[in-house]
């Protein structure tokens, strides 16, 4: 039955429908009996395996194929009419030769198969920040993560009404093909196409390629943002909450921070930490004239491996009802799941993540995969925000921008001005950590975290958030900071505790955004008197000499560290905006 009179989504649909030749068409109505009855038939036909109920309620364990585990760079394209609006980081195909190449692909792939169509929001349903999008999929798992990870439904579609403003999402199993296997955005036509994969992050359409991708270059349009940004509130023992949004790579600690537990000192203090999103932000300014973000999503798509009730107690917590576990090992004695890192006691009674006969007790094969994954609600998290649903979004106090850099950035520094901040952001690095204890990795760039997921040219992208900032008051706009957790020793050993540790930090930041601390200028920006960093309860860890080492920044490293930026922006040849190539020259100035 069809749940709207939409003219330009039944049109999309029964066009597309003609296309993949589905046996039947089924709309995802939200409703928990729906829901219900799409898992007894993923159990039935094997495609998931319920666990146990009692110790993990509503809980299901599903596997891909061994040729479709992760996200494919190579394979994900952002089709726009030129190749210069998707920029030398993107892969590119013109429009119209995809459309040709996905369709041949996708032709008749429904047969025996039924259409979903699921429609989703990105963010509260009916918010002024939401997006709503339609995606048909010929798989239940991809069903049953997307109402964890988005809100589903009819209520979706009674917000949308007659509009023409959502995002079209076709995804097919089709063969699970690897040499046919494409993840396509169209920006211009709000349209994203998935072909031959199962895997989540390929699949569930909401997320990196609806609110990162497609978004992005919405935003840019629209004169807002869409950000691979976690956002959390810090709230003093005064009952003061302040918000932050902070990028990283992958690999440095994001849902851990997202998640941060306070150190025991400030917990008895009444220090607290609340997780607004972990992966996503829409930012867009107020009517009070300050930048604001929501969590476009409704869920946590979680890395498994290494989470465990030390590393991050809040994300596993989170895993512990209603959550779909992919390709980690398969627990036979009790009927639960595992994975590496989670405990020191593998099962001796399992099947690891691809189905085999599994001793954890005596095999060198991983149980787990490396990217397995956790699709959990995020009503589980312990310490989620109670303004999580809030249609407004949260106040915006400090970006924050991080990476791994052994000897490089200082612990934290703060950005001379809203340009000055861009610049930090667009030059974002992480070393590849290297095997020989010391030894400095290969510099990846990673601008604001956004390199594999900004819809359209990144100098473009640079130029929209210096636009942002020349839009705002300067007394209201979010002051910019960068930290570096990974500052190393000689020996290759850390200097910072990091973890929970990391809130000694964010308090400074506060402070700086409130006014309350002062700072020591220096070439690259404001850093820290070590006597404003609280090392109070951890002095065994870290002395105020060590302390003064991280907070250090030295000229020699960073004069050296300008010809790596100049060569990344050689990439974007004139498009690079004059604020940056500025910030640049008057960096190199400083230095000298």
């Amino acid at each position: 039955m069809e749940l709207t009179t939409n003219k330009s989504v039944l049109d999309w649909i029964k066009e597309k429908a003609e296309l993949v030749k589905p046996d039947n068409i089924v709309w995802i109505d939200g409703s928990k009996e729906q829901l219900d009855a799409l898992h007894a038939e993923a159990c039935k036909t094997g495609e998931m395996i319920k666990l146990n109920e009692e110790l993990l309620p509503d809980c299901y364990l599903h596997r891909t194929k061994p040729n479709d585990v992760a996200r494919v760079e190579d394979r994900t394209l952002i089709c726009t009419p030129t190749e210069e609006e998707a920029g030398p980081t993107n892969h590119w195909m013109e429009p119209s030769k995809c459309y040709e190449m996905l369709y041949e692909i996708a032709k008749d792939s429904y047969k025996g198969r039924t259409m979903y169509v699921i429609p989703y929001s990105m963010g509260p349903v009916g918010s002024p920040f939401s997006k709503v999008g339609i995606e048909l999929t010929d798989s239940i798992y991809v069903v049953l993560n997307m109402s964890i990870m988005t809100r589903v439904g009819k209520k979706v579609l009674e917000v949308l009404g007659d509009s023409n403003d959502w995002v079209r999402g076709l995804h097919c199993k089709c063969d699970i093909d690897a040499e046919k296997r494409w993840i396509c955005q169209f920006p211009q036509d709000n349209t994203i196409i998935s072909v031959n994969s199962g895997y989540g992050g390929n699949v569930l359409l909401g997320k990196k390629c609806f609110a990162l991708r497609i978004a992005s270059y919405q935003g840019w349009k629209e004169g807002w943002q869409a950000e691979h940004m976690l956002i959390l509130g810090v709230e003093n023992p005064q009952g003061e909450v302040k918000y932050i949004c902070a990028a990283f790579p992958s690999a440095c600690g994001k849902t851990n921070l997202a998640m941060l537990i306070p150190p025991e000192g400030y917990q008895k203090a009444g220090y607290k930490v609340w997780c607004v999103g972990d992966d996503i932000a829409w930012i867009r300014k107020g009517e009070d004239g300050r930048l604001y973000a929501i969590n476009p999503e409704n869920g946590f798509f979680g890395v498994a491996p290494g989470t465990n009730m030390k590393s991050n107690p809040n994300a596993l917590l989170s895993t512990k009802k209603g959550t779909i576990f992919t390709n980690v090992a398969h627990n036979l004695d009790n009927n639960t799941v595992w994975w590496e890192g989670l405990d020191k006691n593998p099962p001796e009674n399992a099947h690891d993540w691809l189905g085999n006969d599994w001793n954890g007790k005596t095999s060198t094969e991983k149980g787990a995969h490396p990217n397995s994954r956790f699709t959990a609600p995020a009503v589980n998290c312990p310490c989620l925000s109670k303004e999580f649903e809030n249609p407004q979004g949260v106040p915006i106090s400090a970006f924050v921008f991080g990476g791994r850099r052994a000897k490089l950035a200082p612990l934290v520094y703060q950005s001379k001005s809203w340009n000055n901040g861009v610049f930090v952001g667009s030059i974002m690095a992480s070393e590849t950590t290297a095997a020989a204890a010391g030894a400095v990795g290969v510099v990846r760039r990673d601008p604001m975290a956004m390199l594999p997921f900004c819809g359209y040219n990144m100098a473009d992208y640079w130029q929209h958030w210096i636009d942002i900032g020349a839009g705002l008051d300067e007394d209201k706009a979010p002051k910019f900071f960068n930290v570096n957790w990974f500052r190393k020793d000689d020996e290759g050993n850390f200097l910072w505790p990091g973890f929970g540790d990391n809130l000694r930090v964010l308090e400074w930041i506060i402070k700086r955004c409130e006014g309350k601390v002062d700072a020591k200028e220096t070439a690259i920006g404001y850093v820290p008197y070590s006597e404003d960093i609280n090392i109070s309860g951890i002095e065994d860890e870290i002395t105020k000499e060590t302390l003064e080492s991280i907070l250090e920044v030295d000229n020699t490293l960073w004069a050296d560290e300008t010809k790596g930026i100049e060569e990344f922006y050689g990439k974007f040849g004139d498009k690079v905006p004059a604020a940056l190539k500025a910030e640049l020259d008057s960096l190199k100035a400083n230095l000298k």
